[in-house]
């Protein structure tokens, strides 16, 4: 048997559902039956957490008639994570606590055209702007770039338009110029679990670590509120998720409480790609090239796409952003969209990126009405802004280890 390993495995269980409780925390019995440890295995797990300073006493619960017991909670602020969003011009990065919530964040231009030394060289700087060397240690740094890449591996594969980068070791190279672990993605990725944690932690608030059985990052991770609205009813209703937490990187099979285990982020920006929420966890496909939403054919014939192909729903959707038809490039990712409906039967759609932050109702309601009028189920999905970012997402993959999530 393996005993550090162990060890490592059942604190993290006992952190991820200190996570989830939040600032009100559980008790050591809790911790004990949700865990399946025995109840001398979580003093000694707690004890050792507090000693780090991870865990702390959240006070007292009421008595139900015995000696009150004491209540545990995480120390968010005792470790931070950051997380870096590449894109093709610009540059986000976020630092976040043990919580998941922003504490500092830096962003700026990137000409992601002009080879990988220089993209580095700007997430070294960001790094730096956030706090790398002040406050307490960072356990990590997720990065998020353009795909197709080799999550595992930190390797980059075929950048559309960009063949500077194939084959380059984003991962090795920034943990050898930052001195911290590294974990890379697809940045649609990063957004899908970011987005879909955040959907869910708004939405089935019950479906948190308190519930009695696993649960994935997305139910699991974040804290903080925000505010949401609901438009219309019956079967063209959409409704507008609250922006809240975080959540990204590897996570559970289970969710709870009837939470939804499929959804997509689209993400519209200089590009359009989409990440894949299935069974519970993101979907990167066997060359974790899954995604390339952008490069799908809606229109035979049409005008030329940056990969080589013609009437792609980018292309067809940016050039309806460029002259400025919001509700045209709506309505074209929503026919897009909802040919990814009809092939995966997703519970939820979820939004994001610049292009959608500048008009969210008009993407919501565009997308929203074109998924309602080919919906082949009465029970279609919800379609619903993201509430998460990237950034966000990048972050959380490099806390994940933590709570053993990856």
């Amino acid at each position: 048997m393996n005993l550090p390993a162990l060890r490592g495995h059942n604190d993290a269980l006992v952190l991820e559902l200190l996570r989830g409780a939040g600032p009100a925390g559980l008790g050591r019995t809790e911790l004990a039956a949700r865990t399946g440890l025995t109840p001398q295995a979580v003093s000694k797990i707690t004890a050792r957490l507090g000693a780090d300073g991870l865990v702390a006493e959240a006070g007292r619960a009421a008595s139900t008639g015995g000696k009150p017991r004491t209540l545990l909670r995480l120390v968010p602020d005792v470790r931070h994570a950051v997380g870096v969003h590449l894109d093709r011009d610009a540059l986000r990065a976020v630092r976040v606590d043990l919580a998941g919530r922003v504490v500092a964040e830096s962003g700026g231009p990137l000409d992601f055209a002009a080879g990988p030394e220089a993209a580095v060289e700007a997430v070294v700087r960001a790094v730096a702007r956030v706090g790398a060397h002040a406050g307490p240690p960072l356990v990590g740094v997720g990065v998020a770039a353009p795909g197709p890449l080799d999550h595992r591996a930190g390797v980059m594969g075929r950048v559309t338009g960009f063949p500077s980068w194939k084959g380059f070791p984003l991962k090795g190279v920034l943990e050898g110029r930052l001195g911290l672990p590294v974990l890379l993605d697809k940045d649609t990725n990063a957004g899908a679990a970011a987005a879909a944690g955040a959907w869910l932690r708004a939405t089935w608030p019950e479906a948190d670590a308190g519930a009695d059985a696993d649960v994935g990052v997305g139910a699991a991770s974040g804290f903080g509120a925000g505010a949401g609205a609901g438009a219309g009813g019956g079967r063209g209703a959409v409704d507008v998720g609250p922006g809240v937490g975080v959540g990204a990187g590897a996570v559970g099979d289970v969710l709870v409480g009837g939470a939804p285990r499929t959804c997509v982020y689209l993400h519209v920006g200089t590009g359009l790609g989409a990440g894949l929420w299935l069974g519970g966890g993101v979907y990167r496909g066997a060359r974790s090239a899954a995604g390339e939403f952008g490069h799908q054919v809606i229109l035979l014939d049409g005008p030329p796409c940056r990969c080589g192909a013609r009437g792609c729903v980018e292309v067809l959707c940016l050039e309806a952003v460029a002259r400025g038809d919001l509700p045209a490039a709506a309505r074209i990712l929503g026919e897009a969209a909802a040919n990814l409906v009809a092939l995966l039967d997703v519970d939820r759609v979820l939004l994001g990126g610049r292009v959608v932050a500048a008009a969210p109702d008009v993407f919501v309601a565009g997308v929203g009405a074109v998924l309602a009028a080919r919906a082949l189920d009465p029970a279609r999905p919800v379609v619903a802004l993201a509430g998460a970012g990237v950034a966000e997402g990048a972050a959380e993959m490099a806390l994940a280890p933590l709570f053993g999530r990856g």
